[in-house]
């Protein structure tokens, strides 16, 4: 069994983070891991993106182009520049909130509408689950606790390799104490959200 996963998103979202939680779940499962990193500028709100690779016989860390079984996006247009990493049985789940770059608030560029953004990744792969994580964050008590919704997002996504108490208990394990509530709430509301997609 070998299970590939891209997180793809912007400096500042906690996508190293959910790496961490998704690489940790694995180990305790008793799966190899190979993880890697690449990110740009990304405390000033360049790409980051991480492969997770989890199973046996894992040999890099790399994930090959339309070899990824889930995309994670955290920004929608991230996502969707992900694209050639995944294949016609991939699933995607993905953050609808923006991330502006710099570049479109000085009126150089523009951002395109995200319905326009979700269309693209439709139709290079229907198996989307996309949701506003940002807003339940901010339902379950802060905007940062996205990430944990969704790391509760894949949980429930169908052919995921690990359990939801397992992606939760990895999750506590790495967020501060005093933000446990809230990231249990932000992770089950994805959960939730997810699990009403039906994908």
């Amino acid at each position: 069994m070998k299970y590939n996963i891209q997180l793809v998103g912007v400096g500042g979202q906690g996508v190293l983070l959910a790496s961490t939680v998704l690489g940790n779940a694995a180990v305790v499962e008793g799966l190899e891991v190979a993880m890697s990193e690449v990110h740009g500028m990304a405390q000033r709100g360049g790409s980051v993106q991480c492969s997770v690779r989890m199973g046996r016989e894992i040999l890099s860390p790399l994930i090959p182009m339309g070899a990824a079984d889930l995309l994670l996006g955290f920004e929608p247009v991230e996502t969707c520049r992900s694209l050639s990493m995944i294949n016609k049985d991939s699933q995607i789940v993905t953050n609808t909130t923006p991330v502006v770059p710099i570049s479109v608030s000085a009126g150089q560029d523009k951002y395109p509408a995200v319905d326009e953004v979700l269309s693209a990744i439709r139709e290079a792969n229907p198996n989307l689950i996309a949701m506003d994580a940002t807003a339940l964050a901010v339902k379950a008590g802060k905007a940062i606790a996205a990430n944990s919704v969704l790391i509760g997002a894949i949980s429930a996504v169908k052919g995921f390799p690990m359990s939801k108490d397992r992606m939760l208990e990895s999750l506590l394990e790495v967020v501060p104490a005093k933000a446990r509530d809230i990231n249990v709430r932000a992770f089950e509301l994805g959960y939730q959200e997810a699990k009403g997609a039906g994908l």
